[in-house]
């Protein structure tokens, strides 16, 4: 059984103990220590990392009472000093307290019900018991949270008794029956826990809740507590200074000028989809003035896969030979008939594509392939041409 110090306090950081087993799997090394600050994965939380005599933890994991310390190698040594990464540490110890306050308004204000909890790299969740949160709600939620953080709660952590756990307001009931860790945040709420918390909720800094959306019957919350909170408006006030900077104007009208600007760009499109339309048209006209094969057959050097789409179907709406265009902006390739020809183009395109390198198929009147290069191209739609 290791001694679990982590249960003792959570500020713990280095340690001096004894490596007490070795243990070799097919996944990697593991020791077993005679006490150890290091929390496994657990509980929603990730496990916490570090150096064991100066050998990189890469994972901790526990098994019934032992907790398993992965590491890149042995130490040579039986006794051992250990160092907690206190900023991973730290981190942990925000969101997951964050979480509990995050819970405890969440039930106190609207009896909604956490049902699980992920703290993940980058940003943290809760699954509550309602089907739909509205803006309004979660703004209310984050006021409140925030409001009782700086209320600056203790936060306690201790072990009961079964008929102990019974006398206390839990907010859920925990399934073991003796030795009940209690994380109690004082005048919020009692709840079982085994994770890391920070002394008072002070230290969690700030809970920003980034949005809210539905899963199934129930609603996911996303939120950042801490510093990420504060990376999170450092990124948003960097993107905001550059968008200001970009616009030349205030961050109070950003959003006008946006909604500006997509009118403008939608009245641009309109203009270039009109001008397209009508070069095509003198594209398609031109070709048909050309032809004098049984294939109209066309290589561009600036079109796409979607304008040689286009072409393909006008010029075949205007005439009953195949058409074969190609890009090498794009190393793609069209074929397309009109249904006079008993030429299938799809199967054309399945039984030879592969011998250029090409991927792609089609229907009977319309096929597609794109080439890893323009020689692959090219090759093929020679050879199509005959």
């Amino acid at each position: 059984m290791t001694n679990k110090l982590y249960y003792n306090s959570t500020y713990q950081t280095d340690w001096p103990t004894r490596v007490t087993e070795t243990i070799e799997r097919e996944d990697g090394l593991y020791v077993l220590l005679e006490e150890t600050a290091f929390y496994p994965h657990g509980g929603g939380q990730p496990c916490d990392l570090g150096a064991i005599q100066g050998i990189p933890v890469l994972d901790v994991i526990s098994e019934e009472e032992l907790v398993l310390h992965k590491l890149e190698r042995l130490p040579n040594e039986e006794s051992v000093t250990c160092q907690i990464d206190w900023n991973r540490r730290f981190d942990h110890m925000q969101q997951h307290s964050g979480q509990h306050l995050l819970s405890a308004v969440c039930l106190e204000k609207y009896n909604f019900m956490t049902l699980s909890f992920h703290l993940g790299e980058d940003y943290c969740t809760i699954d509550i018991e309602v089907p739909e949160l509205s803006a309004d709600q979660l703004y209310s939620i984050e006021r409140e949270v925030n409001r009782q953080i700086y209320l600056n709660h203790n936060i306690l952590s201790y072990f009961v008794t079964g008929e102990e756990a019974s006398q206390l307001k839990l907010v859920k009931q925990p399934k073991v029956t003796e030795n009940i860790r209690i994380v109690e945040i004082k005048d919020v709420e009692y709840n079982a826990c085994g994770g890391t918390h920070v002394s008072s909720t002070g230290e969690i800094g700030i809970i920003k809740l980034l949005k809210a959306e539905k899963i199934k019957a129930n609603t996911r919350i996303y939120f950042k507590c801490g510093y990420r909170a504060l990376e999170e408006f450092n990124t948003s006030q960097q993107i905001l200074g550059t968008l200001s900077s970009k616009f030349n104007t205030g961050k109070d009208e950003i959003i006008d000028r946006i909604e500006k600007w997509e009118n403008e760009q939608k009245l641009l499109q309109a203009e270039i989809y009109l001008l397209k339309e009508k070069n095509d048209d003198y594209v398609v006209q031109e070709l048909l003035n050309e032809q004098a094969g049984k294939m109209i057959a066309q290589v561009f050097e600036d079109k796409s896969l979607k304008d040689l789409q286009s072409l393909a179907n006008k010029l075949t709406s205007k005439c009953d030979l195949p058409v074969l265009l190609a890009t090498s902006a794009e190393n793609k390739v069209v074929f397309a008939q009109n249904g006079s020809t008993e030429i299938s183009c799809g199967a054309f395109f399945k039984a030879h594509l592969g011998s250029y390198n090409g991927k792609g198929g089609g229907s009977d009147k319309l096929a597609q392939a794109g080439f890893p290069t323009w020689v692959d191209a090219l090759a093929f739609y020679e050879f199509a041409r005959g």
